[in-house]
């Protein structure tokens, strides 16, 4: 079990007689004297709230909301007035930087005091206060969540069976729809290709073409360059078609088995390749330990590198830090590399964030906040803003006429004016927001993967008992470093070849690969024993 693990295992058990009893950031009713009672809201004032009927409460009602925030003074922010406006509820936020944010938030959970709506806990840790009674189980008040019913309940049956314990209660309030379609990929010096007179790859042999010409050209360079370090095996694993959200655990489509990427024989094919490249010199020596700083030299400056696999905002990034010294650099997204020719696939349902809902007063409160900002209406607001007052729409294009001095309106401008996309708070979104408002070359970046569906599967959302999450752990941290050192070492070593990937292989069989895999395929087995009962 690793050290981690422990200590959140030790800070839980001490905590949770605590959280039982004192859960529940503030009281409802009456705050600072206001006894005047929400006015009443035309419904069609503010678009669709999915059927929830505005304001959401019939007396001033206060609730406390933790997030994270590099703006800490929030509540005097547009998007504090414009929520008490229509819902009549008045949010305190006590709003904490993202560096200091996890450790505010278990000195809060620790307290036994928790606000109204937080987030951050792993998963299993809110279902464990979860079965305590510290946060609310969500299924429990459906009936009166509009939208959480239609999003999560009717159109994605699976959400509770995976998102939820064993008992079928969820503490967390999922998010919806905030993954673009594309966010990584390969990307590529466009000028140099033309200069060379190559074209972009349309598969694996080609990428190896064009790397080889690149080399002939520019000898002293190195093409393809990574910062990714031992990551680039992940990144590269769904081009081979074993990747996922668990790697390298991922499920096999083919067969409908989980299984463990490391000792499948399309793996070593892909290390087999990427030692090709190291043996030719087509891929930077220190492709596994290279930093951020001297990897954006070598993709900037001169003629180093050309070839790499990064974040699609680093197209427009990279060209805005060097177009006085070179106007012509042109960084483009290419074509996923690997026999399957697929990248990822974003998930447009997930619970990273572990929002919940303490288990107090105000809890009825927070959830129909919950839900409204779960409505077009309420993605609307936390997303874009109040239509009229802080944005207009001309054409496809959304504007702000306070910030037309702001050379780039992105998210974090949002947040910093009026409080909008605040982490911990944004349920859904509205994709007019900026946030969706790509460049030319992101938005090629988008068209490419679409037009060609080239998305690898999204693997099952598995829900894994307190015993299976611990012993994922312990299982996977030794695989993963064992699978790290062998990767490392059969790509550097010119020696390493069958023999040495069959002493793998026996190695992950005796660290407990079958083990895992087994874990995961039991739990597939009740994730389909649920959705068949659906």
């Amino acid at each position: 079990m690793t050290s981690k693990w422990l200590r959140m295992t030790l800070v839980l058990t001490i905590i949770l007689s605590m959280l039982a009893a004192c859960s529940g950031g503030g009281d409802s009713g009456e705050q600072g004297g206001n006894t005047t009672p929400p006015a009443a809201v035309d419904p069609e004032q503010y678009g669709d709230t999915g059927g929830l009927v505005l304001p959401l409460v019939d007396k001033p009602t206060t609730i406390t909301w933790m997030v994270a925030s590099e703006k800490t003074d929030l509540n005097d922010s547009l998007i504090v007035k414009e929520i008490e406006k229509r819902t009549g509820i008045k949010v305190n936020f006590q709003a904490y930087s993202p560096a200091t944010f996890q450790d505010k938030l278990r000195v809060t959970v620790a307290s036994g005091k928790l606000p109204d709506i937080f987030h951050g806990l792993t998963p299993s840790e809110l279902k464990k206060i979860g079965q305590q009674n510290a946060v609310a189980a969500i299924n429990e008040y459906v009936d009166m969540l509009p939208n959480f019913k239609k999003l999560y309940v009717d159109e994605n049956p699976w959400v509770i069976p995976s998102f939820g314990d064993q008992e079928g209660n969820i503490y967390t309030w999922p998010i919806a729809n905030i993954n673009r379609d594309v966010n990584h990929g390969f990307l590529y010096r466009k000028e140099i290709f033309d200069e060379v007179g190559i074209e972009e790859w349309t598969n694996t042999e080609e990428f190896y073409a064009a790397l080889k010409k690149l080399k002939e050209a520019y000898p002293d360079s190195y093409p393809y360059a990574s910062k990714t370090k031992e990551y680039i095996f992940r990144d590269w694993a769904y081009g081979w078609g074993l990747g996922g959200k668990d790697y390298p655990t991922y499920y096999d489509e083919d067969s409908n088995q989980w299984k463990y990427a490391s000792i499948q024989p399309e793996h070593k094919d892909m290390l087999d390749f990427m030692k090709k490249l190291y043996n030719e010199g087509l891929i930077d020596p220190e492709f596994l330990t290279d930093t951020d700083e001297s990897w954006t030299s070598k993709m900037t400056a001169g003629k180093k590198s050309f070839v790499t696999w990064d974040w699609i905002g680093r197209l427009d990034l990279f060209y805005n830090q060097i177009k006085d010294q070179n106007p012509d650099y042109d960084l483009r997204y290419g074509t996923p590399v690997g026999p399957t020719g697929n990248g990822a696939t974003l998930p447009m349902i997930d619970n990273s964030f572990s929002i919940a809902v303490a288990n107090g007063n105000n809890k009825e409160a927070a959830l129909k906040l919950l839900d409204y900002l779960t409505s077009p209406s309420g993605a609307t607001l936390v997303t874009m803003g109040v239509e009229g007052e802080t944005f207009k729409i001309e054409g496809d294009n959304i504007v702000y006429p306070e910030l037309t001095d702001v050379p780039l309106v992105d998210i974090k401008v949002l947040e910093d004016r009026y409080g909008l996309w605040l982490q911990g708070m944004y349920v859904n979104s509205d994709k007019r927001s900026v946030y969706y408002n790509f460049t030319e070359k992101e938005q090629q970046a988008q068209d490419k993967r679409l037009s060609a569906n080239s998305f690898e599967p999204y693997d099952p959302i598995l829900n894994f008992t307190d015993e299976e999450t611990s012993r994922i752990a312990e299982l996977h941290t030794a695989l993963m470093k064992s699978a790290n050192e062998f990767n490392s070492r059969y790509i550097l070593n010119k020696s390493f070849g069958d023999a040495q990937w069959q002493q793998w292989q026996s190695t992950a069989e005796k660290q407990g690969v079958k083990e895992l895999v087994e874990i995961f395929n039991h739990a597939q087995k009740r994730f389909e024993e649920a959705a068949a009962s659906n």
